[in-house]
């Protein structure tokens, strides 16, 4: 394979994520499933989370889904961007917007504001903007990692 094939399925070299590049993730549906599953896997055993049946009285209603795990979905759907490419998760900020429940429909909006070189080495330092967005077109959470990226005269 020739050096300008693209290996589909390789995530972005840090020269092709520059400040203002935007791509958007395939959607995922959270189920009951998904969120018993994941209180059970570390023990959020919060009220809110767990008993579904007296809801009375309270801010949020339906199966509410912790934003813990609607970061982590989150972060599953934007893994290709750096599958291979991605050497280290460096920080970040995250922001709950507004709530999400089992049977929400959920993909990210990532757009790069941060992009340059790493003090040491062929790589470089991306921080992205990730939105989440639900099926009504509302932004749930937002999360701003900082990456450090392979260059791709890392990878010759």
């Amino acid at each position: 394979m020739d050096q300008d094939t693209v290996l589909l399925g390789q995530g972005y070299y840090y020269e092709q994520l520059p400040v203002g590049f935007r791509f958007r993730t395939m959607a995922r549906t959270i189920t009951e499933t998904d969120l018993v599953t994941f209180i059970n896997l570390i023990w959020f055993t919060e009220d809110v989370f767990v008993n579904t049946h007296s809801t009375a009285g309270r801010a949020l209603q339906g199966r509410v889904v912790p934003g813990a795990l609607l970061y982590s979905f989150a972060e599953g759907l934007v893994a290709p961007s750096v599958q291979f490419t991605g050497l280290a998760f460096l920080g970040m900020e995250l922001d709950i917007k507004a709530p999400t429940v089992v049977g929400d429909t959920i993909h990210v909006e990532a757009e790069i504001i941060e992009s340059r070189p790493a003090s040491q080495g062929p790589r470089g330092l991306v921080r992205s903007r990730n939105a989440v967005v639900n099926q009504h077109g509302e932004t749930v959470l937002i999360y701003t990692p900082l990456r450090l990226v392979q260059s791709i005269d890392m990878a010759a």
